[in-house]
């Protein structure tokens, strides 16, 4: 999908914010533990490479993907720091990894004997082993499969740099903490069998860093928070004040007088009960502005405008307050004047978590950087 840079709709980021994000983390860091921003995603709509730059100007350490490609598109953008794969691989792409210096996460120790057949003469692959201490997606869970794999990476110290060990919180967000308690005591019983540990001990995610810091580690992977907002929605107060980093705006592109009767958009939904005047934005839901946003507000000359009939792939219709000329400004999340529109507060009228707004922003929504 191209990016379109000849119409008005852009996520604007500031860059700035995600730094002073950045500093706030690790002010509430031990002075051991470091910071791996995790840029999976295209940095959660962000933009991967223009954040990791301001986020490695900001003093993190290493940074964290989800697959492959988006290790490679770092390091062809001069990123040389640690970068981790958090998702699973397989063997066969260990060469290209290896080559790459792209640390991989492992839950088997199968995975790691066949990696071995597949790394070339002189490559060495650094592994972070995977601990399922309750979110039942990837990673060990006994302790003896565990062992056995440490057993063979430091058997191979030629092939592998037994680099990290690790585990994911599944309810560090939430406001009962029974079953990250569970799972720290799994973390815990699984790490105990290994001796010495590995350079890197990470389990805290954004949530887990600033609502249980005690769960320990060496490294923290800060994801949503370093976009400056609430791991939990609004189910947990923030201890800090963060800096939201996106703003999406865009721009009346069509303004024309509705007259009562008359109707808006797909399967005519919007029927107009009096004279009124609306406008066309170009945003829809090909740029990931859901359907389900019929309804919702956005910000125009100040004021919150309804958004009228349904999404289109590529546009949207609202009632303006009076007639106002084409080419002023829309904003769909931000501030405009007095007023403004979070994303938590898009996301809640989606039905759905601001996490998947802002991955969900397609390669049609230039992005626009401050600072």
């Amino acid at each position: 999908m191209v990016v379109a840079w000849h119409r008005p709709t852009k996520a604007v980021i500031d860059l700035t914010a995600i730094k002073k994000n950045i500093k706030i983390e690790k002010n509430l860091l031990g002075p051991n533990q470091q910071i791996f921003a995790v840029v999976k995603a295209n940095a959660y709509g962000h933009g991967a490479i223009q954040v990791a730059y301001a986020a490695r100007q900001a003093g993190v350490t290493g940074f964290c993907v989800a697959v492959i490609d988006e290790g490679l598109q770092l390091r062809q953008a001069g990123i040389n720091e640690p970068i981790l794969i958090l998702g699973i691989n397989s063997p066969v792409t260990v060469p290209v990894m290896a080559a790459n210096q792209l640390a991989v996460a492992v839950d088997s120790l199968e995975f790691l004997r066949q990696a071995a057949k597949y790394l070339q003469i002189g490559q060495r692959l650094s592994v972070h082993l995977a601990l399922d201490t309750g979110m039942s997606r990837i990673g060990f869970k006994k302790q003896a499969d565990l062992q056995a794999a440490v057993a063979f990476l430091r058997n191979n110290p030629d092939k592998f740099d037994f680099a990290g060990i690790f585990s994911h919180f599944a309810t560090a967000d939430a406001k009962s903490d029974d079953y990250y308690q569970v799972q720290l005591a799994n973390f815990k019983r699984l790490v105990s069998v290994v001796d010495p540990l590995p350079r890197y001990v990470h389990v805290a995610n954004s949530a887990a860093s600033l609502w249980h810091r005690e769960c320990g580690g060496n490294l923290v992977r800060l994801g949503i928070s370093m976009y400056g907002l609430n791991p939990s929605g609004k189910e947990l107060q923030l201890p800090q004040k963060f800096f939201p980093a996106l703003s999406l705006i865009s721009e009346l592109v069509s303004v024309r007088q509705l007259k009562a009767g008359e109707s808006v958009g797909y399967g005519k939904t919007y029927t107009a009960t009096e004279n009124e005047w609306i406008g066309t934005v170009p945003l829809g839901y090909a740029d990931g502005w859901p359907r389900r946003l019929q309804g919702a507000q956005v910000l125009i000359a100040g004021q919150k405008c309804e958004i009228i009939g349904r999404i289109c792939m590529d546009q949207f219709m609202v009632r303006l307050p009076r007639q106002l000329p084409v080419g002023t400004k829309v904003t769909m999340i931000g501030k405009d004047q007095q007023n403004e529109i979070t994303i938590q507060e898009v996301a809640e009228y989606a039905k759905t978590i601001h996490y998947e707004i802002l991955c969900g922003f397609s390669d049609r929504v230039a992005r626009v950087y401050l600072n």
